[in-house]
């Protein structure tokens, strides 16, 4: 299992996890959704000495609760109406091996303190089971919220949260991970080129540039989707700014935001160029947050990096920004 990122932060991680994998330990990982959460976990459980064992799965956010117990830890026949046979749950399925818990926060309260008993004894309780049944799993939970925020909400058991969170890996946003959003889209053009036998020959600028211009709240996800459209409805091979389509009402890539901006703001004038159009508009926004460059940034819809690759290219022409 390979994470491809060339941010320093992420390899530390990934290093971290590879270490913690030799270990018995509960392993929390936190993250913004599409960041990768899954593989880290798949990761851990390849670098451990359970990886000839199963790697089970289960969303806590997408079963219903009532579903969710007996997916976890079974049941014996005639438990409830529709039991006509015992049913082995994720946790014995997972014996000698590791289950991941996806969206752990989501997990209703009545079913944490029945988790946090499983990993304080080692041993589950099928729904009308009369002896519990000795399991050996790593628990890996995952979480797109601060699980220490739930917590204080009332809305996660603290002492469930003390056990899971023996390891904490906390997976940085695409955004925020310097020349992984060029990086990765080019590793995903040639792999659904390769996948769709398509031509893929790169990304024109302009292309590359609404890519390091929009801050993919959806993360690597996000990406992988834009991009695999953009592989499979491109007429050439090289992947232009029309075959690169963001559904999301509030986008507007970098060059058309200014255009907008600068038109019904600036009073554009006949030869001026983008360029000029776009610095002015970056510099009126950052005067507007008082040189706040997170909110300028959030702001015109493009990414902190991005942000301060303008300013410093304005400073080297002299410009004090």
């Amino acid at each position: 299992m390979e994470i491809k990122t060339t941010d320093h932060r992420l390899m530390e991680l990934i290093q971290l996890a590879k270490t913690v994998a030799q270990s018995k330990a509960t392993i929390l990982i936190q993250g913004e959704s599409g960041t990768g959460k899954e593989l880290m976990a798949k990761l851990i459980h390849e670098s451990s000495t359970r990886n000839a064992k199963p790697f089970i799965a289960i969303n806590c956010a997408a079963i219903p609760e009532n579903l969710l117990e007996s997916e976890l830890f079974g049941y014996e026949k005639g438990a409830f109406t529709g039991a006509m046979n015992a049913k082995a749950g994720k946790f014995e399925l997972a014996h000698g091996g590791t289950l991941l818990l996806d969206e752990i926060s989501e997990m209703d309260i009545r079913l944490q303190a029945k988790l946090l008993r499983v990993i304080q004894e080692g041993e589950v309780d099928r729904i009308g089971g009369r002896k519990p049944i000795a399991v050996d799993v790593r628990i890996i939970a995952t979480t797109n919220q601060k699980l220490a925020d739930v917590v204080k909400a009332d809305q996660f058991r603290e002492d469930l949260y003390f056990r899971l969170n023996v390891v904490n890996l906390t997976i940085p946003a695409l955004r925020d991970r310097g020349g992984d959003v060029e990086a990765l889209a080019k590793q995903f053009g040639k792999d659904f080129a390769d996948k769709n036998g398509k031509v893929f020959q790169g990304f024109s600028e302009s292309a590359i540039r609404i890519i390091q211009g929009y801050s993919w709240p959806g993360n690597v996800r996000e990406l992988e989707n834009v991009i695999e459209r953009a592989v499979i409805t491109s007429q050439a091979g090289i992947i232009s700014d029309r075959d690169i389509v963001i559904d999301r009402p509030s986008f507007h890539n970098l060059s058309d935001k200014m255009e907008m901006l600068s038109s019904s703001q600036a009073g554009w004038n006949p030869g001026q160029t983008l360029d000029k159009i776009e610095k002015s508009v970056i510099l009126d926004a950052l005067k507007y947050h008082n040189g706040n460059r997170t909110h300028t940034a959030k702001a015109l819809g493009i990414s902190i990096r991005t942000l301060r690759n303008k300013l410093a290219d304005y400073r080297r022409d002299g410009l004090k920004v």
